[in-house]
């Protein structure tokens, strides 16, 4: 295991890279004393973040992945097919996971996510248009939406907040 911090508009960024893929991305209000290690694809995963943040990069294509329960896999894929700038209600993944009494570990799922920013988790919201838990802070949850909603050319985000 390998990591990195990395300066985001946010705070800092924890990139980990595992076994060849990036396992773990989380943010940080302040950078640790920890000794670091660097990899071509610790610094392309640092590069596509800043590109995400300078509005030029929507997805990202490096190999990712995350330790998780067959049903954890299951809501991470359904939120990468989330598009950008997009928002929808837990209900409504629940919905699309074909799964409409799951909503709260649904909900407990995408919590669980290790991947700031790569997987969206931050692009699922209340029922009333309401910014719920966020791991990085509703802060953050709100300037990625509305980072999102203007890179898009949507203006601001239609969210109760």
């Amino acid at each position: 295991m390998q990591f990195i911090f990395h300066q985001t508009p946010l705070g800092i960024a924890r990139i980990t890279e595992t076994d060849g893929f990036i396992s773990a991305v989380s943010v940080l209000d302040n950078c640790p004393e920890d000794e670091q290690c660097t990899s071509p694809l610790l610094q392309q995963a640092a590069n596509q973040l800043d590109e995400y943040f300078a509005g030029t990069r929507r997805a990202f294509d490096f190999p990712f992945k995350q330790n998780g329960t067959d049903f954890q896999q299951q809501v991470w894929h359904q939120l990468m097919n989330i598009g950008y700038a997009e928002t929808i209600s837990y209900t409504q993944q629940s919905q699309r996971m074909q799964n409409p009494l799951a909503i709260r570990a649904i909900a407990a799922a995408n919590g669980k996510n290790n991947l700031w920013i790569i997987v969206p988790c931050h692009r699922v919201i209340g029922a009333n248009g309401s910014l719920t838990g966020y791991a990085g802070g509703i802060w953050r949850k709100k300037w990625l939406l509305q980072h999102e909603a203007m890179v898009a050319g949507i203006g601001q985000t239609k969210l109760a907040f």
